[in-house]
Parts: structure tokens; sequence; C-alpha cells
């Protein structure tokens, strides 16, 4: 799990067509998952992936009750206030299971792209977080997004791992005492 949140969110509103429709609408398909916009239905569920304490020993709070996650999703769901801003959620669906195991999300403003993941402990250890945070940044690419950026807490491991597979490099910036992750995508180069 990413140990810090994208500022905001997301949902899916966007300057450009494709971004639009790829974050309120598009799934994205990985060979296990199917990355589904986030919908207010989705909290359910989720309040129950996400209900363990340990899962927040990285990024802090804790667990919310479904009526709570309801309301998050609501806010995520209806955007980012700024219009410079993009916000894109994804819920990951297990397909061998048809259940959900997790979260993507990316803050898009410009070419470049803030990056979370966030993986239930009951699901974790199984390569899920690499795989929807890889066909995450691919999709970023494929946006004209050209940075994408994550902070990983400098002892989380496991979502060092994650980045790291998802082809970002730890730099020398910390902000609230993470390590700042990037990768540069070429242009005109998807990933």
């Amino acid at each position: 799990m990413n140990t810090s949140l994208p500022r905001g969110g997301s949902s899916g509103q966007g300057d450009a067509g494709e971004r639009q429709s790829g974050c309120s609408a598009e799934p994205i398909r990985t060979r296990r998952l199917d990355l589904l916009a986030l919908d207010v239905a989705h909290a359910e569920e989720m309040a129950r992936v996400l209900e363990d304490p340990a899962l927040h020993t990285f990024i802090g709070g804790e667990p919310l009750s479904a009526g709570e996650l309801r309301a998050r999703y609501a806010r995520l769901v209806a955007g980012s206030p700024d219009p410079a801003v993009t916000w894109c959620n994804w819920v990951l669906l297990v397909r061998e299971e048809g259940r959900l195991a997790g979260t993507v999300q990316a803050t898009v403003e410009g070419e470049v792209a803030e990056v979370a993941w966030v993986v239930g402990t009951g699901r974790q250890g199984r390569g899920i977080a690499t795989e929807a945070a890889r066909a995450l940044v691919g999709r970023l690419g494929r946006w004209g997004v050209r940075r994408v950026l994550a902070h990983v807490h400098p002892d989380h491991a496991a979502s060092a791992a994650v980045a790291a597979a998802a082809g970002l490099s730890p730099t020398g910036h910390r902000q609230d005492g993470e390590v700042r992750w990037a990768l540069e995508l070429p242009p005109g180069a998807p990933a």
C-alpha cells in the first residue's frame, strides 16, 4: 500500500476527452483484475476490505465505517473543485473471486500525476497492488502524463516494492516524512 493518498482523491473529470472517459467510465483490465471507476455503492464492501487497523500503520488514521466511506466516496466521485485537477479513483475487483480487494488512485494536474494504492490486509502478498499500480501507470502514460509521483513511508518495504515494480524510483525529496518516488515517461511513448 502506498503510504499517502494523493491530495483530494479522484473521480474522473478531465480536460481531455479520453482522460474524462477513462476516469469516469472505462475500466482498466489486467490479467486478474478489473479496475472499476469508484462508485458510492462500493462503500459497503470496501469498509470490510479496509477494516483492519493494521492497514493504517503507515498512512495514519483508522478504518472508516461504511457510512463514512459513502460520504468520502460521494466527495471523490463529485470531482475536484479545482478545474485544473483531475481525480481518478478505481476499486480493484479480483475477477476470479468476484470481490473487491482495494483501490488505486491518481490526482492529475497537467502532465503530472500523484498516485496511491491500498490493498486490504487479507489480499496482500499476492501481487495485486503491483498489478494494479502497473496498469494505472500505463493508463496515465496514454493520457499524456509525463511524470508520475508517489509518496512512500521509508519503513514501508512492501509499498516501496510496488512503486519500484511500477517503474518509479526513490528521489532525495521527502514530504511529511515520506520519500517521494518518481517516474519520468518519455513524450509520445505511453508506458
